[in-house]
């Protein structure tokens, strides 16, 4: 990953300023894009660490700053209190992840084939991703690790245009069983070609390496490892040239 670059990339909406964060490899041709949501800590290093791993495999990630380029949560009650206006008020939540998507593809820093793009996220961002996708966003894929799975707009499913992928926790605690029929009510509904893989033994938040919580949030390396395979497989599969 030594040849991965990361830069700020600083826009408005509304009046107030963003700095999400591109991740590429300088000097390579055009390549898919990836717009990826964080988990609730919004913008941080290990966000940015796993926006670098991604970006290694060929593509040029944007971490999406969901909160505003002067909120970075310290703890929890930060992050819930950043997080819950955007979970309650998914129009708004859209409206930024739109605007990422458009920084993504407008960017002149590193070159996007913008015919290639697709969204990631964790917890809270793959929420984020899901609901960018029923937007009906030209992504070729929607991927969500251990992110819930509902929304006010059950429609919007029939705005997908590409694949989606939902990487689950059996265990989770954090996301309503009751939900994951629900989706798949929704996916089916909109006749979406969908996946949910749900882990074994794996609780909320399998990706996060501090995520020591347990019965709630724990990392699992082998899920995890599984997990973002199953991703860049998806991902292989829909940037086909």
């Amino acid at each position: 990953m030594s040849n991965v670059s990361v830069q700020s990339v600083v826009y408005q909406i509304d009046g107030q300023s963003y700095e999400s964060r591109l991740a590429f490899t300088e000097g390579a041709k055009a390549v898919p894009g990836l717009v990826m949501a964080p988990n609730w800590m919004g913008v941080s290093q290990d966000a940015e660490q796993i926006a670098r791993e991604v970006a290694a495999k060929g593509y040029v990630v944007l971490l999406v700053d969901l909160y505003g380029q002067n909120v970075r949560p310290e703890d929890g009650n930060e992050a819930a209190a950043a997080m819950m206006p955007l979970k309650n008020d998914r129009q708004l939540l859209n409206k930024r992840m739109q605007a990422a998507l458009e920084q993504l593809t407008g960017q002149s820093i590193a070159a996007v084939d913008t015919d290639r793009l697709a969204a990631f996220g964790f917890c809270f961002g793959g929420c984020c991703a899901l609901e960018l996708a029923r937007t009906g966003a030209p992504l070729k894929a929607a991927v969500s690790f251990h992110g819930t799975l509902d929304t006010t707009n059950p429609d919007g499913a029939k705005n997908i245009q590409g694949k989606v992928l939902v990487l689950h926790g059996a265990s989770d605690p954090l996301v309503p069983k009751a939900q994951l029929p629900a989706f798949e009510a929704e996916m089916d509904a909109a006749d979406v070609d969908w996946q949910l893989l749900s882990y074994g033994g794996a609780f909320h938040s399998f990706t996060d390496v501090h995520a020591n919580n347990p019965g709630k949030q724990m990392y699992n390396p082998t899920v995890s490892r599984r997990a973002f395979t199953a991703m860049h497989d998806l991902l292989d599969e829909v940037f086909v040239e």
